[in-house]
């Protein structure tokens, strides 16, 4: 695993009227998903492309670990950072187990360290390698392809995992599939993923962390709940939907409403729990279905952190739009 950091990051084009990038500063921390959000013309792969020097910066400095990735050799950085793409780009000459380990080969390492490489990451990606192993990428549907093209960005073991809305060409149904896909892989292999969209939803799903980006600037930085309790202004409010109830309850986490450990509990309220990592929506479902009082909010450890009531939900609705 591997930390990014961005330190006054800027791209600016020969006879652009403004930087493409301008004066960028963040960390990616180890092992998280973060999300690189925006509208079209925001900046989000011309930064992406910069962490693997695929685009060279103007000015500043990208650092992984500490080192500045400048004074490092391209294509030896190249060869230890994942990159998925939206179009899977799989060679259509070679069957799947030969698109999985070219770039490992490439990298120099031996058929035979790759001959069960190539299994255990296609199982890792849900295709079971006798049945994918000898396919061609015509023979697989778009979702196949980009699991494909998922496995082959992990086949050298990368610390740093680089995706350019590598499911935006897929429908709504495979995509869903494909977001939680790649967060049951990333619970096995925890790689820092810089990942871009401009698809709020598939941002709220999957980063850990969000880079709001307009204009080439970065805007805010911070986990959903973060962006939808406190947008720090109105593009970013009205990007999220800040102001959607919806949202709020689809991405708050229960947290946000408990009442206290020390609160009185009504009568049969620990007798239903839901878990520290349920959102709102889910809690107030389960009190709706159950006329439960109250749930007992129980972290890993079941270990009781407070009371969550449909009312305590309302507050804390009420108290994030203001």
């Amino acid at each position: 695993m591997a930390t990014i950091a961005f330190d006054g990051v800027t791209k600016l084009y020969p006879g652009a009227g403004r930087p493409a990038i301008d004066r960028v500063s963040f960390e990616v921390a180890t092992g998280t998903i973060c999300m690189l959000l925006g509208t079209s013309g925001s900046g989000k792969t011309t930064l992406l492309r910069m962490v693997n020097r695929l685009i060279e910066p103007t000015a500043g400095a990208i650092l992984i670990d500490g080192q500045n990735i400048l004074q490092e050799n391209p294509i030896a950085l190249r060869r230890r950072i994942g990159y998925v793409i939206q179009q899977a780009g799989l060679f259509p000459h070679m069957d799947i187990a030969e698109n999985v380990r070219v770039t490992a080969e490439i990298a120099g390492w031996s058929r035979e360290r790759m001959a069960g490489r190539v299994d255990e990451l296609l199982m890792l990606v849900g295709l079971p390698p006798q049945e994918y192993r000898h396919r061609f990428p015509r023979q697989l549907s778009g979702g196949e392809q980009q699991r494909v093209g998922i496995a082959r960005a992990l086949a050298t073991d990368p610390g740093i995992l680089l995706m350019d809305e590598p499911f935006g060409a897929l429908d709504a149904i495979t995509r869903h599939r494909m977001q939680d896909e790649l967060l049951r892989i990333q619970r096995g292999v925890r790689k820092t993923i810089l990942f871009v969209t401009h698809d709020v939803e598939e941002a709220f799903r999957l980063g850990e962390q969000i880079a709001v980006l307009s204009e080439g600037k970065l805007v805010q930085l911070g986990t959903p709940s973060e962006l939808l309790a406190h947008p720090a202004d109105d593009f970013v409010r009205r990007l999220v939907g800040a102001d959607s109830v919806l949202r709020k309850l689809q991405y708050l986490p229960v947290t946000a409403a408990l009442d206290g450990g020390g609160a009185e509990a009504p009568p049969g309220a620990h007798d239903l729990r839901v878990p520290a990592t349920a959102t709102l929506l889910q809690a107030m479902l389960t009190l709706l279905e159950t006329k439960a009082p109250a749930l007992a909010v129980c972290d890993e450890r079941d270990r009781c952190l407070g009371l969550v009531t449909l009312a305590a939900i309302t507050r804390t609705i009420e108290r994030s739009a203001d």
